[in-house]
């Protein structure tokens, strides 16, 4: 009697053993969602020289004037959504690879450069 209560006893264990680890609940957690953001860290700095081929090579392609004579974009500002970005030129990237992230857009007979992940105006060209 004493084996079979010992054997008992041993399983009564060995059964709520079990139970206890079915009962271990693990939960894990996915790493959180980071947006990336590419933003110009240095201003553009272009020379007279770079600066005259950006404008004569740009205004020579076929665009429609971003905004009416009286809207002025200075460096600094940004530029609505809805304005008209356009893609720099390979021509101008070739020569100036600087501005291969820019995007453009003409005011006022102006090259606006304006930095896509910011809508920011970072150069102003003109004549």
């Amino acid at each position: 009697m004493n084996a079979y209560r010992q054997t008992v006893i041993a399983l009564t264990l060995l059964a709520g053993a079990g139970a206890a680890s079915a009962q271990t609940t693990v939960i894990t957690r996915e790493p959180a969602r980071t947006e990336t953001v590419v933003t110009t860290e240095q201003p553009l700095v272009l020379t007279p020289v770079q600066r005259q081929t950006v404008y004569r090579t740009i205004v020579r392609e076929p665009v429609v004037e971003a905004a009416p004579p009286t809207v002025e974009y200075r460096v600094g500002m940004r530029v609505p959504p809805s304005a008209q970005l356009y893609a720099v030129p390979q021509s101008v990237v070739t020569e100036v690879p600087a501005i291969r992230s820019y995007k453009y857009m003409v005011v006022n007979h102006r090259v606006v450069l304006v930095d896509p992940a910011t809508s920011e105006v970072v150069a102003e060209l003109a004549n």
